[in-house]
Order: structure tokens, then sequence, then C-alpha cells
């Protein structure tokens, strides 16, 4: 019966090592997660004309003027990556890109192939996880939110 504790015991501080690693892991999201739309805002950017176009005779952005939706998608794909990784008003920007992401989706919808509906509802998976549980001890909310309770208990 011993032995038996001993390895039960055994087990369950070696189940705990795993989460050591989830700030990396977490990071590791976030640096994918921020490459896919950041790129596709440089290339937005770059081909403005075709983006307009696309935003304009494609895309079936719903209730949004075609340019003003390209403007804020361009906006939202260069900016909300930045916030992401570096931690800072992270799950506004993990927020911010599901809710682009899924617009994608809706507005583009008859046009997805299924390959490409499957990399949405992964991207849309992984942006889900780091809204719901990330908390990164490797972030600059973590920094001011450890600031903020240290300046309220002074």
């Amino acid at each position: 019966m011993n032995i038996i504790l001993r390895l039960t015991r055994l087990y369950y501080r070696a189940s705990r090592l795993p989460e050591h690693l989830a700030p990396l892991i977490d990071l590791g999201l976030k640096l994918f997660l921020a490459q896919v739309f950041f790129k596709s805002g440089l290339t937005k950017i770059q081909t403005w004309d075709s983006t307009l176009y696309l935003f304009a005779d494609v895309y079936q952005v719903p209730l949004l003027n075609p340019e003003f939706a390209a403007w804020l998608a361009t906006g939202a794909e260069l900016g909300l990556p930045v916030f992401l990784v570096a931690g800072l008003f992270g799950r506004f920007a993990a927020a911010g890109l599901f809710i682009l992401n899924l617009v994608a989706v809706i507005s583009y919808y008859s046009e997805l192939s299924e390959a490409g509906l499957n990399q949405h509802l992964y991207w849309g998976i992984l942006l889900t996880v780091l809204l719901s549980i990330s908390r990164s001890a490797w972030s600059v909310d973590h920094w001011l939110e450890n600031r903020l309770e240290k300046s309220a208990r002074s």
C-alpha cells in the first residue's frame, strides 16, 4: 500500500510539470496567430487597390461601407497582433481578431473552400483558447495587473 501511495504522489507531482510550459505555449500560440493576421494586413496595404476591389465586389461585409470595412480590417490585422504578442490588452486583441475572423468567414463563406473554412475554424479555436484561458506571466498585462494590485495595497 505504501508503494501505491508513493507512486500516486509521484504521478501527481509529475503531472504538474507541463504547467510550467504554459507561458511558452501561450507565447507560441500568440506568435503563430499574430503572424497569420499581420501578414494578411501587410498584403492588404501592399495591394490597396486590390483590397478596395475585394471589399467592394467580392467580400460581402454586412452593415459596413466597403471602403470603411477595408480600412477597419487592415487596421485590425496590423494593430491587434502587436497587442496580442505583447500581452497588452491581450484578451481585447484576441476578441478583436476572433470577431475579424468570424466576419471574414461570414463575408466570404460562399467562396471559401473546405480547407479555407477549416483554417478559419482552426484560428477561431486558437483565439478562443487565448481569449478564455490565457493569463501568461510573460505579458505586459500580467506586469500591469501586479503593479496595480501593489499600488492598491499601499
